[in-house]
């Protein structure tokens, strides 16, 4: 994982009212550098009153786009949000990372799948990027996406939705839920809750025929997707999932153990080693790593991005939260280092080894 900032000039298109589309206008150079694969995020960076503020955006844009775009929806408080969305304008320059994250699809051209994505809000955006990858790449598959927002004004990429239905009106299958807006048909009301998923299983989605799904928007309704798929028979394997962050979130976890005396942190970062001492019942070992390595990657900080994840070589550590590796990442040492604290002595990590990641 790459983990240098470039810096972009943006094109800005209005969205909704209180949401954005940003475009990075990519020079030759850096296409290769910038090439994703469809449901992946970029890191952008800004300085904001004196700090240094950092938010991961899904990119909405298929896997040929030569310039990818994210979709910046405002949270009330948030920073980046506000920024992007009030103050950001053609023009502009953003700090942004190459592509990363490990929610995502390589279309395949000889496949012949179902495919169903459930999306709130800005969820949309890496599920836009896959499905019109799939659309576009695999002739034979079918997609259906339900995506819930509170009423038709507040819908993200409603326009590109629109067309993508129209080119490919016999594969794509678009299923509006509006939690603010009255509709005859009671189905398309309300939000995408373990009710609605059964009553669409018994009517519009025929539920073993689906090979894959994709579920992207807050936590709440990633977690109960995921378990009434599982009470509908769906096997996990078939279940990808991504969490879209939320500023409003605490970022500064307590410190999940009760240790004594400081420890030491060995953490490695593109083949050099650096060497903190730590207070286990202090920050997150994330803020230490940046104390001495400036360079550290993170971005939420709020255990949903991955950006800080690193693995540990030696000692132990718990996490306050984890909402997107899996058990067997956690079991190999993967730890994101923004939610990460000593439990027992000293403790050695590396950035340098990103395993796959993403459930």
């Amino acid at each position: 994982m790459s983990i240098e900032f470039h810096p972009l000039p943006v094109r800005v298109r209005p969205e909704t009212a209180d949401s954005v589309c940003v475009t990075f206008d990519i020079p030759d150079d850096l296409r290769d550098t910038f090439r994703h694969i469809p449901g992946q995020h970029l890191v952008l960076r800004a300085d904001l009153d004196g700090e240094d503020v950092r938010r991961s955006y899904s990119i909405c844009t298929g896997v040929d786009a030569p310039n990818p775009s994210v979709g910046i929806k405002r949270i009330p408080g948030g920073a980046f949000s506000t920024y992007a969305t009030t103050e950001l304008a053609d023009g502009d320059v953003v700090d942004v990372m190459a592509p990363i994250g490990e929610f995502h699809h390589r279309p395949d051209p000889e496949a012949a799948c179902n495919y169903v994505a459930l999306a709130a809000g800005s969820g949309i955006t890496p599920v836009l990027s896959i499905l019109t990858s799939i659309l576009d790449v695999e002739t034979h598959s079918r997609c259906t996406l339900v995506y819930g927002n509170r009423s038709t004004t507040s819908i993200m990429f409603l326009e590109e939705l629109e067309a993508l239905k129209n080119r490919y009106p016999d594969r794509f299958q678009v299923i509006h839920v509006l939690s603010r807006e009255l509709h005859e048909v009671p189905l398309f009301q309300g939000r995408i809750d373990a009710d609605k998923l059964e009553s669409l299983a018994g009517s519009l989605i025929s539920v073993p025929d689906i090979d894959s799904w994709f579920i992207c928007g807050p936590l709440d309704m990633v977690e109960t997707a995921t378990a009434t798929l599982a009470e509908l028979g769906v096997d996990e394997s078939r279940v990808h999932t991504e969490l879209f962050f939320d500023e409003r979130i605490d970022t500064v976890p307590d410190a999940p153990v009760d240790a004594e005396g400081l420890v030491t942190l060995t953490l490695t970062l593109d083949g050099r080693s650096s060497v903190v001492q730590v207070d286990p019942n202090g920050p997150p070992l994330l803020d230490y790593a940046r104390s001495v390595r400036a360079e550290v990657p993170f971005a939420c900080k709020g255990g949903m991005c991955a950006t800080c994840k690193c693995q540990v070589l030696e000692g132990e550590v718990a996490m306050n939260k984890n909402y997107a590796l899996t058990d067997e990442e956690t079991a190999a040492g993967f730890v994101f280092s923004c939610q990460a604290h000593p439990v027992d002595g000293d403790v050695s990590i590396t950035y340098d080894v990103h395993g796959g990641m993403g459930r």
